[in-house]
């Protein structure tokens, strides 16, 4: 298990709920005073959180950790820019209230579940999360509100996890409350589609739930697109994520093929990014990290196990994802015996080890499967990054080195390149592997 560190942006402070003062609510509130729960505040809770109120709602915040409530009170939280304003401006302000106590999600008119669901260490979902947030707001629903699950799941969850309890409730959904699923397209980091900037999927369990999130949902997207069921909704987030873990296990292979043939992959998909029909540019890297790429399509073959149905391409697609950590580790002993120098005692720094540029989340990294079997070749290995104070691997902890050029390195394996970092200095630094393909002005290896 890996932790990190973030370096705190400057502190607000938000209000916190007493649950003694507030009514339950038994009717929905007006349109013009829509409160909005959000169950998990984090990378996609709290910037839903703040869209909602920025489009002139209010929010009930609830998260199981006191930490994490802390945290967003404080503004130590990992943000674009605009929502870390946001968070700034609702200093006291009651527009959004943070909670631990789940009673108060009666009090809204609609809650949404924006909670993890990762794969265990051997692949397969987890879903512990996801089944205590929503067995959590099936015992607060209350007639008239609207349950929406956002997290990325299996097919059937919807129904599994709030039709059937819902139901054994006396709740009829359609009727007495309004069920469906609309998945998240939070991309951390990237300034141009925040979450009021990006269309929205949603599937209900009838027309009536379905209508009924596009009014709620609907506030905070530029357009909602509907579909048939929830299935179809769950469906559409696998679909996504799939698609775009294909296209990068695809061209970390062609950079492979370039690499042996003499080729700059980087000029390859340059040039073919010209044809403006019937290609799309993807990148190559060190690996795929990230709470939605290396997870996701494990939850579509794993249901698709249980019925005995193969995807061939899909596994064969995540195996070469696992894989991809391991040929940068051989590239990085390849450049190192090429200057004479074996792995073991070699001093090599990560340039990077947050999953992508812009970010402080070091989930599912490659950076971190890198460093691990970097040091059990016998190598003392570092890592700098300005986003990423500390991170925990294999039980050891390292730290930030905040000066690198000072020192003298057999080798630095560029792994993310933030867009404010500082790379002149590794044109003095040595033997140097970029497996970000995007390093420029300076004399490299490529993986």
């Amino acid at each position: 298990m890996s932790q990190t560190q973030h370096r705190p942006a400057p502190p607000p402070t938000v209000a916190t709920i007493d649950p003694t003062q507030v009514a339950t609510a038994t009717v929905p509130a007006p349109v013009s005073a829509l409160t909005l729960g959000v169950v998990g505040l984090g990378y996609v809770g709290l910037p839903t959180a703040l869209a909602f109120v920025a489009a002139g709602g209010r929010v009930v915040g609830y998260d199981v950790s006191d930490a994490r409530r802390a945290a967003i009170a404080r503004g130590e939280v990992d943000l674009l820019s605009r929502d870390l304003d946001r968070l700034a401006t609702l200093d006291g302000d009651d527009r959004l209230v943070l909670t631990g106590d789940p009673t108060q999600l009666a009090t809204a008119d609609a809650v949404v579940v924006c909670v993890p669901t990762p794969v265990d260490e051997h692949l397969t979902p987890d879903l512990t999360a996801l089944r205590a947030a929503s067995a959590v707001v099936v015992e607060q629903a209350r007639p008239g509100q609207l349950l929406v699950l956002t997290s990325t799941t299996y097919v059937g969850t919807t129904r599994d996890l709030l039709e059937a309890p819902l139901r054994a409730r006396g709740l009829e959904p359609g009727v007495d409350v309004f069920v469906a699923f609309s998945p998240e397209r939070i991309d951390p980091a990237n300034e141009n589609f925040p979450v009021e900037a990006t269309p929205r999927v949603v599937g209900g369990l009838t027309p009536a739930c379905t209508r009924r999130a596009v009014d709620v949902l609907g506030r905070m997207a530029p357009r909602m697109h509907e579909v048939s069921s929830p299935e179809a909704a769950e469906m559409t987030k696998l679909h996504e994520n799939t698609f775009r873990a294909v296209n990068l296990a695809y061209v970390n292979e062609i950079a492979d093929v370039c690499q042996r043939l003499g080729l700059d992959v980087a000029e390859v998909v340059g040039a073919a990014a010209t044809k403006p029909f019937g290609f799309m540019p993807f990148t190559p890297g060190p690996g795929v990290g990230g709470h939605c790429i290396p997870c996701d399509p494990h939850y579509l073959l794993w249901q698709l196990r249980a019925d005995r149905t193969d995807a061939p391409l899909v596994e064969a697609t995540m195996k070469a994802i696992a894989a991809r950590p391991g040929r940068v580790v051989q590239r990085a002993r390849d450049v190192l015996a090429e200057a004479g120098r074996p792995l073991a005692g070699a001093r090599v720094l990560v340039l990077g080890v947050a999953y992508k540029p812009g970010v402080a989340d070091v989930r599912e990294s490659p950076a971190l499967e890198i460093i691990e079997r970097l040091r059990r070749g016998g190598a003392a290995v570092s890592f700098t990054d300005q986003h990423v104070d500390r991170v925990r691997v294999a039980g050891a902890q390292l730290t930030s080195v905040d000066a690198p050029w000072r020192t003298a390195w057999d080798l630095v394996v560029v792994h993310t390149l933030h867009a404010d970092v500082d790379t002149h200095w590794l044109a003095h630094a040595g033997a140097v592997l970029d497996a970000t393909y995007r390093l420029a002005g300076v004399d490299c290896e490529r993986v």
